[in-house]
């Protein structure tokens, strides 16, 4: 039988990243994954948040779906933007992201994204991919001059997930096809605090929920684990006018979404509420996992046991864009400092499965027009919502 070794991610980008956080597997062939293995994968993604192949091995549209299904037998079987369905506005052509994804026609729930022209593959023809740049989401941007020398930004942090009537993804895998290598880049995050970090062109950034979570001082701890997000509906259409904060952590207020009436047909019903950390089924640890950028509201419980300095101890609603982002910002920034960013040096044929529900990521960089990036990407909506704090969690942090 296969054995699945494992040890712990090499990052040149890092050498500070949490000792628990990603795992480099060998000795497991992905397309012919034993059955008897796939428990112990699950535990490793759960445990570790990252799961890295490496090793140049092809894997098939088909078999990245079956490999997607093994970390959520709830999944029903559809993209986790269910792009299958006539009725779907995560692809309208307004949405943010339009532009970013091509489906493979023989296996829709599986994406190819990357950059440049593609003339053939897996059914696709003449294909224009385009690595989103940061200059087409954030309000201020960097100067010509600056990119030539190399400087870049974090796109958007985010979860995969529509945050509209679909549960979100447990995980999403990647596998790299064509990886153009070329000089590192250096993401700045311009917030006034002279944060940088050096990486891998066109590198994917990731940062863990429970590291997000751990590092908070008590009052935020005791906010998190009593607050509840709602999502804007149809998120992706809503956010399209406004535009990011240099970190790609969450939106400006400028008051540039669009109208609730301005958008697709929703209802109330479908808009989706969810915790703001979630429990890890593995660890049972709490991850701090919210999309900053889709944000519509959030509802606060009042503390059990007020303390001094706790936030909302009576409980709240909140309304306001600029109270509730600025809130969730408090929260997020903290981990998204460079010490904590696993910037993924990809290689072609990299296999990488994160766990969607347990860490935020962005893409990074920026490529020319010539230089042709082919990735499969890979997502299922689940079954059912993650699990929030339960109430031994509420009572040990507030």
């Amino acid at each position: 039988m296969k054995v699945a070794n494992q040890c712990p991610l090499q990052s040149n980008a890092n050498q500070q990243l949490p000792s628990n956080f990603g795992r480099i597997v060998t000795g497991i062939e992905l397309e012919s994954l034993e059955p008897s293995l796939e428990s112990t994968l699950k535990q490793l993604l759960f445990k570790h948040s990252i799961l890295v192949f490496r090793g140049g091995a092809s894997v098939s549209p088909r078999t990245q779906l079956a490999l997607t299904r093994v970390f959520d037998a709830s999944a029903p079987g559809f993209y986790g933007h269910d792009n299958n369905n006539n009725n779907n506005f995560n692809f309208n052509k307004k949405s943010v992201l339009h532009p970013d994804l091509k489906t493979i026609p023989a296996v829709p729930q599986v994406q190819l994204i990357g950059n440049g022209f593609v003339e053939e593959h897996e059914g696709l023809a003449n294909v224009n991919l385009v690595h989103p740049h940061h200059k087409t989401f954030h309000r201020d941007v960097v100067s010509e001059d600056d990119e030539e020398r190399g400087y870049t930004r974090f796109y958007r942090w985010h979860i995969d997930a529509a945050l509209y009537d679909l549960s979100p993804p447990v995980a999403t895998t990647l596998h790299a096809i064509k990886v153009p290598k070329d000089k590192w880049q250096t993401v700045r995050y311009d917030d006034g605090t002279g944060d940088e970090l050096k990486v891998p062109l066109g590198a994917t950034a990731f940062i863990s929920g429970a590291q997000a979570f751990s590092i908070l001082p008590p009052h935020h701890k005791s906010l998190a684990v009593r607050t509840r997000v709602t999502y804007a509906p149809h998120p992706y259409v809503w956010m399209s006018p406004a535009k990011s904060l240099p970190t790609g952590l969450g939106l400006y207020s400028d008051s540039l979404e669009l109208p609730l009436d301005a958008l697709p047909p929703f209802t109330e019903e479908k808009m989706k509420t969810l915790p703001l950390c979630w429990k890890n089924p593995e660890t049972g640890e709490l991850h701090l996992q919210v999309h900053p950028s889709a944000i519509y509201k959030l509802t606060i419980d009042p503390s059990p046991s007020p303390k001094e300095g706790d936030l909302y101890s009576e409980g709240a609603t909140l309304t306001s864009l600029p109270e509730i982002r600025a809130l969730i910002y408090s929260l997020q920034r903290p981990a998204i400092a460079p010490q904590y960013v696993y910037a993924h040096d990809w290689e072609e044929g990299d296999f990488v499965v994160f766990h969607n529900r347990g860490v935020l990521h962005s893409i990074t960089g920026a490529f020319r027009k010539d230089q042709v990036r082919m990735f499969h990407q890979c997502n299922l909506a689940s079954g059912s919502d993650p699990e929030g704090p339960d109430q031994e969690d509420v009572e040990r942090f507030c």
